[in-house]
């Protein structure tokens, strides 16, 4: 983001209707979009999947859980190796969206298979029922129940010493802050290699260059963008706030903490996208901080295409096996 300030965009998006919400007198919504679900196949005799996922509890008062994700024929089942673990916080505006809707679950499918990795997807609480920071808390309670759990498909096939978080559009957010959390915890055994960070969504008071330009973008319009933050951060604050705009001040102080562990991000999405511009200025920001980083942006595209269109997404999941390997 340049100094210079784009024009006032006008977005002729309604993001109610878009969305299709009905705000309560108390605050809270009413979800009336119909977003399918898929529920865990934990048994390879009947599962129709290419891995086997089931569903565990983490916390019944916040009906917080982790659905976790196996390859059917892994490597490991005949060896002593482990496959990485990819801990993995889905998207939504930090409003919609869940663990076990079925564009969520096919990704991780898609995921475990192809990397193959084990994957734990959170389910988290969501906005504005439960604004943020609840979204970040529940990713670090996630952390803490994989690091104490004796669930036998983590402790048999999961790497402990080479975890990463990634997350989607709002969940890339939260794998970034929960990533700035879990640099000052004590997490052992689990050892943090690096954050992944899909199509991430941060934002900012002052307009960007491809936000004008995409201003009514048909899949992530502006005013959509702006009410998911209105719903989502703490009630008073604007998009300067520290999670929404991580840009702010130069960066977190955390990210020193980052670095000295090694930790490698990548950030990766397309111009397609009206975020993109945060997106490249996010991975400058790391930059000039000294983080070892992955940035690749792609042409064309828009936000979540991977998840969009499963058939155009192995260009990503080469770039994540790669990543994970050491490789880029």
């Amino acid at each position: 983001m340049s100094d210079h300030k784009p024009p006032h965009p006008i977005c002729t998006v309604d993001p109610y209707q878009y969305l299709q919400l009905t705000r309560n007198p108390d605050g809270t919504i009413i979800r009336n979009l119909s977003i399918p679900t898929s529920s865990a196949e934990p048994d390879p005799a009947t599962a129709t999947s290419i891995v086997v996922s089931k569903d565990v509890l983490v916390n019944q008062q916040y009906n917080t859980w982790l659905r976790i994700y196996l390859p059917r024929n892994s490597p490991v089942s005949s060896s002593n190796a482990k496959l990485p673990l990819v801990i993995y916080y889905h998207g939504g505006g930090f409003i919609l969206v869940s663990a076990a809707s079925t564009i969520c679950h096919d990704f991780c499918c898609q995921m475990a298979s192809r990397l193959p990795a084990v994957i734990v997807s959170v389910e988290y609480r969501l906005a504005p029922e439960h604004r943020l920071p609840a979204a970040y808390e529940d990713a670090m309670e996630a952390l803490h129940y994989i690091r104490s759990t004796h669930d036998e498909w983590l402790r048999d096939f999961a790497d402990y010493k080479n975890c990463f978080l990634m997350g989607t559009s709002a969940g890339g957010n939260m794998a970034y802050h929960a990533g700035l959390l879990a640099a000052v915890e004590d997490l052992e055994p689990l050892k943090i290699r690096g954050l992944i960070l899909h199509h991430p969504f941060f934002g900012g008071s002052a307009r960007t260059g491809s936000e004008v330009r995409l201003v009514n973008d048909p899949v992530f319009p502006l005013s959509v963008s702006d009410l998911m933050w209105e719903l989502g951060l703490p009630v008073g604050a604007d998009r300067d706030h520290e999670y929404a705009n991580p840009m702010l001040g130069g960066g977190s102080d955390k990210l020193d903490r980052i670095m000295l562990m090694g930790w490698r991000v990548l950030v990766t999405g397309f111009y397609g996208d009206p975020l993109i511009d945060r997106q490249i200025e996010f991975v400058k920001m790391l930059e000039r901080k000294g983080a070892r980083v992955v940035a690749q942006f792609g042409e064309g595209g828009y936000h979540g295409y991977e998840l969009m269109e499963p058939a155009n997404a192995d260009p990503l999941f080469l770039l994540l096996k790669d990543f994970i390997n050491g490789m880029t």
